[in-house]
């Protein structure tokens, strides 16, 4: 994986745990029941899709 790759890798992890921190605070402050479950799931995925980003922008 060049540099380029690896920044660009990194970019897309820090936006998507950026838009997971506002979909959580959305669904925590905007939503009830199980609207706001799903969006809580929804978040912890995006969550671990950055992570996942981040670790390959490492290696």
């Amino acid at each position: 994986m060049s540099s380029m790759d690896k920044m660009w890798a990194s970019f897309i992890g820090m936006g998507l745990m950026i838009l997971a921190s506002f979909v959580i605070t959305f669904a925590r402050i905007k939503t009830k029941g199980v609207i706001r479950g799903v969006l809580s799931v929804v978040a912890f995925v995006i969550l671990l899709v950055s992570v996942v980003y981040m670790l390959v922008s490492i290696l």
